[in-house]
């Protein structure tokens, strides 16, 4: 080829890809579609909201009152109706948590997980259980009474513990009864304590449809680790982290 015929060839294939001609070799990225951009913001937004609910803890009261009718909410309602399905119309369920609560085998075992997600789910979720007991008045009604005589206890009023106790490893009846007064939480106190994601999974698999041995053998992993760090000042420290009321480790010292 000679140096005339190639300078041809260079201009024309410029002139070519100025004008968008076909022949043109476009070596830029092919736009992304309106539709594609819209979800990906949209699955963006959903990632940002539910960050910011997670953070946003329910309050410590609403909390304590869930926790101390526990056992009596597991025996009187049942959820896999209305109330989940309310739950999720108002976002403070997501389809997650659908699942998760419609997978446990018995409807007392659906109530518990319910009541293990409510307090992650920020401020409101309380108000809008309450609104999703629609077939379960009188529950909604024992539940706003007890609201309202319910005043968190002073932590000034907390009995102190002696340091000669918070230098002692917890016992495995102390723990049993703790796992009996934490909820979800548990798995950010443990990981507060010292173990990792792996150590909860294992605690889950070899537990598979008891929360409280869940827990218990997260605590006795952490306590075998640790040796004698494993106190119960490290214990306590890792419950006020989680801003866990102070009566529950006074319950589990009695």
């Amino acid at each position: 080829m000679t140096l005339r015929s190639a300078e041809s060839l260079e201009s024309a294939e410029g002139a070519r890809a100025l004008w968008g001609h076909p022949g043109a070799a476009a070596t830029t990225a092919a736009p992304v579609p309106v539709a594609e951009e819209s979800r990906e913001a949209a699955q963006l937004a959903a990632a940002m909201e539910e960050l910011r609910r997670a953070g946003c803890q329910m309050d410590a009261r609403d909390k304590q009152l869930l926790r101390s009718l526990r056992l009596e909410l597991c025996t009187e309602v049942l959820v896999d109706g209305i109330v989940i399905q309310y739950l999720y119309q108002e976002g403070i369920l997501t389809d997650s948590h659908v699942q998760e609560i419609k997978a446990q085998t018995t409807s007392q075992r659906k109530t518990m997980m319910l009541l293990d997600i409510l307090p992650t789910r920020g401020p409101k979720a309380f108000d809008v259980f309450l609104d999703s007991l629609q077939e379960f008045p009188w529950v909604k009604d024992k539940l706003m009474v007890k609201r309202k005589e319910m005043t968190l206890q002073d932590p000034a009023g907390v009995t102190e513990i002696a340091p000669s106790i918070l230098k002692t490893s917890p016992t495995d009846q102390q723990l049993n009864k703790l796992a009996r007064r934490l909820g979800r939480e548990w798995e950010h106190i443990v990981l507060c304590l010292g173990l990792s994601h792996t150590d909860i999974y294992r605690c889950k698999v070899n537990h598979p449809h008891n929360l409280q041995s869940q827990i218990v053998a997260a605590f006795v992993l952490w306590r075998q680790r640790l040796g004698e760090k494993a106190t119960i000042q490290s214990l306590q420290a890792g419950l006020m982290a989680e801003e866990v009321d102070p009566s529950v480790i006074q319950y589990m010292l009695e």
